[in-house]
Protein backbone atom coordinates (compact mmCIF):
# COMPACT_ATOMS: atom_id res chain seq x y z
CA UNK A 1 0.00 0.00 0.00
CA UNK A 2 1.47 3.31 -1.41
CA UNK A 3 2.42 5.99 1.65
CA UNK A 4 -0.21 8.74 1.59
CA UNK A 5 0.86 12.17 -0.55
CA UNK A 6 1.33 15.02 1.45
CA UNK A 7 -0.05 18.04 0.44
CA UNK A 8 1.52 21.81 1.38
CA UNK A 9 -1.17 24.80 0.89
CA UNK A 10 -0.97 28.05 1.84
CA UNK A 11 -3.69 29.46 3.99
CA UNK A 12 -6.10 32.34 3.29
CA UNK A 13 -7.85 34.18 5.86
CA UNK A 14 -11.15 32.21 5.57
CA UNK A 15 -8.79 28.92 5.73
CA UNK A 16 -6.74 30.12 8.58
CA UNK A 17 -9.93 31.04 10.60
CA UNK A 18 -11.26 27.58 9.83
CA UNK A 19 -8.10 25.53 10.20
CA UNK A 20 -7.59 27.16 13.97
CA UNK A 21 -9.03 24.25 15.78
CA UNK A 22 -6.62 21.95 14.55
CA UNK A 23 -3.82 24.09 14.50
CA UNK A 24 -4.40 24.32 18.23
CA UNK A 25 -4.53 20.84 18.86
CA UNK A 26 -1.24 20.42 17.22
CA UNK A 27 0.36 23.13 18.99
CA UNK A 28 -0.84 21.75 22.07
CA UNK A 29 0.77 18.09 21.33
CA UNK A 30 3.91 19.09 20.55
CA UNK A 31 4.73 21.36 23.99
CA UNK A 32 3.47 18.39 25.36
CA UNK A 33 6.09 16.21 23.68
CA UNK A 34 8.86 18.89 25.23
CA UNK A 35 8.77 21.44 21.21
CA UNK A 36 10.75 24.63 22.29
CA UNK A 37 8.37 26.68 20.40
CA UNK A 38 7.97 29.29 22.95
CA UNK A 39 5.57 27.91 25.69
CA UNK A 40 5.67 25.97 28.87
CA UNK A 41 3.44 23.54 30.96
CA UNK A 42 0.84 24.01 31.96
CA UNK A 43 -0.44 24.80 28.77
CA UNK A 44 -3.93 23.74 27.12
CA UNK A 45 -6.06 23.89 24.03
CA UNK A 46 -7.13 27.56 24.93
CA UNK A 47 -3.63 28.88 25.42
CA UNK A 48 -3.05 27.22 21.65
CA UNK A 49 -5.76 28.86 20.35
CA UNK A 50 -5.25 32.39 21.44
CA UNK A 51 -1.36 32.00 20.03
CA UNK A 52 -3.06 32.06 16.87
CA UNK A 53 -5.57 33.58 16.69
CA UNK A 54 -4.05 36.36 19.25
CA UNK A 55 -0.45 36.42 17.43
CA UNK A 56 -0.80 34.83 14.37
CA UNK A 57 -3.94 35.82 12.74
CA UNK A 58 -2.94 39.34 12.68
CA UNK A 59 0.34 39.37 10.61
CA UNK A 60 -1.26 36.63 8.59
CA UNK A 61 -4.25 38.96 7.59
CA UNK A 62 -1.87 42.27 7.19
CA UNK A 63 0.31 39.32 4.73
CA UNK A 64 3.44 39.76 6.68
CA UNK A 65 3.33 36.04 7.64
CA UNK A 66 2.56 33.00 5.47
CA UNK A 67 0.71 29.92 7.51
CA UNK A 68 1.24 26.85 5.46
CA UNK A 69 -0.27 23.30 6.01
CA UNK A 70 0.81 19.85 5.35
CA UNK A 71 -2.29 18.19 5.04
CA UNK A 72 -2.65 13.97 4.68
CA UNK A 73 -5.86 12.43 3.66
CA UNK A 74 -7.49 15.92 4.26
CA UNK A 75 -6.07 16.21 7.59
CA UNK A 76 -3.66 18.86 9.00
CA UNK A 77 -0.95 16.73 9.87
CA UNK A 78 1.35 19.90 10.71
CA UNK A 79 2.26 23.59 10.00
CA UNK A 80 4.88 26.18 8.99
CA UNK A 81 5.34 29.85 9.33
CA UNK A 82 7.32 32.12 7.30
CA UNK A 83 8.06 35.96 8.45
CA UNK A 84 8.21 37.97 5.67
CA UNK A 85 7.87 41.21 7.85
CA UNK A 86 11.68 43.03 8.06
CA UNK A 87 12.91 46.32 8.21
CA UNK A 88 13.93 47.64 4.31
CA UNK A 89 17.35 46.91 4.80
CA UNK A 90 16.32 43.31 5.47
CA UNK A 91 14.11 42.65 2.61
CA UNK A 92 16.58 39.94 1.41
CA UNK A 93 15.91 38.01 4.87
CA UNK A 94 13.17 35.97 6.10
CA UNK A 95 12.21 33.70 9.52
CA UNK A 96 11.30 30.38 9.42
CA UNK A 97 9.24 29.36 12.44
CA UNK A 98 6.60 26.98 14.31
CA UNK A 99 7.30 23.93 12.39
CA UNK A 100 5.11 21.95 13.82
CA UNK A 101 4.41 18.48 13.01
CA UNK A 102 1.29 16.29 14.61
CA UNK A 103 3.75 13.76 17.10
CA UNK A 104 1.62 10.71 15.70
CA UNK A 105 2.72 11.52 12.76
CA UNK A 106 6.43 12.47 12.78
CA UNK A 107 9.35 10.71 10.35
CA UNK A 108 6.54 10.32 7.51
CA UNK A 109 8.59 13.40 5.22
CA UNK A 110 6.15 15.67 6.45
CA UNK A 111 8.56 18.47 8.19
CA UNK A 112 10.42 18.14 5.18
CA UNK A 113 7.84 18.61 2.53
CA UNK A 114 6.85 22.04 5.23
CA UNK A 115 10.27 23.45 4.55
CA UNK A 116 10.64 22.73 0.77
CA UNK A 117 7.16 24.80 0.01
CA UNK A 118 9.16 27.69 2.60
CA UNK A 119 12.07 27.73 0.38
CA UNK A 120 9.99 27.99 -2.66
CA UNK A 121 7.23 30.40 -1.50
CA UNK A 122 10.46 32.70 -0.05
CA UNK A 123 12.33 32.93 -3.07
CA UNK A 124 9.12 33.82 -5.46
CA UNK A 125 8.59 36.53 -2.30
CA UNK A 126 12.24 37.74 -3.44
CA UNK A 127 13.44 36.43 -0.08
CA UNK A 128 17.23 34.41 -0.42
CA UNK A 129 18.00 34.46 3.16
CA UNK A 130 16.21 32.39 5.64
CA UNK A 131 16.85 32.03 9.19
CA UNK A 132 15.87 30.15 12.22
CA UNK A 133 16.31 29.08 15.54
CA UNK A 134 16.35 25.27 17.18
CA UNK A 135 16.98 23.65 20.96
CA UNK A 136 16.25 20.03 19.60
CA UNK A 137 18.78 17.86 18.10
CA UNK A 138 16.50 16.02 15.57
CA UNK A 139 15.29 19.09 14.41
CA UNK A 140 18.89 20.40 13.93
CA UNK A 141 19.37 17.36 12.23
CA UNK A 142 16.90 17.70 9.80
CA UNK A 143 17.88 21.10 9.11
CA UNK A 144 21.05 20.34 8.99
CA UNK A 145 20.12 17.64 6.30
CA UNK A 146 18.31 20.41 4.01
CA UNK A 147 21.61 22.55 3.59
CA UNK A 148 20.87 24.78 6.97
CA UNK A 149 24.38 26.25 8.40
CA UNK A 150 24.66 26.53 12.26
CA UNK A 151 25.66 30.52 13.25
CA UNK A 152 26.26 30.38 16.58
CA UNK A 153 24.48 28.64 20.28
CA UNK A 154 22.91 31.07 22.31
CA UNK A 155 23.26 29.39 26.08
CA UNK A 156 19.96 29.62 28.44
CA UNK A 157 18.05 31.27 25.59
CA UNK A 158 14.60 29.66 26.43
CA UNK A 159 12.75 27.93 29.25
CA UNK A 160 12.29 24.36 29.13
CA UNK A 161 8.79 23.45 28.70
CA UNK A 162 8.34 20.44 31.11
CA UNK A 163 11.30 22.14 34.03
CA UNK A 164 12.44 25.57 35.60
CA UNK A 165 15.59 25.70 33.30
CA UNK A 166 17.13 27.13 30.81
CA UNK A 167 18.22 25.78 27.35
CA UNK A 168 20.48 27.06 24.94
CA UNK A 169 19.01 27.86 21.40
CA UNK A 170 20.75 27.57 17.85
CA UNK A 171 20.57 30.01 15.16
CA UNK A 172 20.68 28.43 11.71
CA UNK A 173 20.44 29.79 8.51
CA UNK A 174 20.26 28.98 4.63
CA UNK A 175 21.19 31.26 1.55
CA UNK A 176 18.80 29.81 -1.03
CA UNK A 177 21.03 31.10 -4.22
CA UNK A 178 23.92 28.37 -3.26
CA UNK A 179 20.94 25.77 -3.30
Amino acid sequence: MPAPSIAITALDPTSFAEATGRLAEILRACVHEGASVGFVLPFDVGEARAYWRDKVAPAHAAGSRLVLIASLDDDIAGTAQLDLDSMPSKRHHAEVSKVLVDPRLRRAGIARALMAEIERRAEAAGRWLLSLDTAGDAAEALYRSLGYELAGVIPSYARDAFEDRYEATRLMYKDLRRS
